[in-house]
């Protein structure tokens, strides 16, 4: 179950990555009234909290 826990951890950092280039992305558009429809921070917050999750259990088994 280790292998599984740490892959997961590893996608999750990748996912928190990419959620966070997005809302670099956002924020340095032309038109700062255009509305996106991925709210970028929320699935940042997201995928750090089950990552510290994962990580965690990852450590405990």
């Amino acid at each position: 179950m280790g292998p599984v826990l740490w892959s997961a951890s590893g996608g999750l950092a990748a996912l928190a990555v990419v959620a966070g280039l997005g809302e670099r992305r956002r924020r340095r558009r032309r038109d700062p009234d255009s509305v996106g429809w991925v709210d970028w921070p929320t699935v940042q917050v997201l995928a750090l909290i089950a990552l510290a999750v994962t990580v965690g259990l990852a450590f405990k088994t």
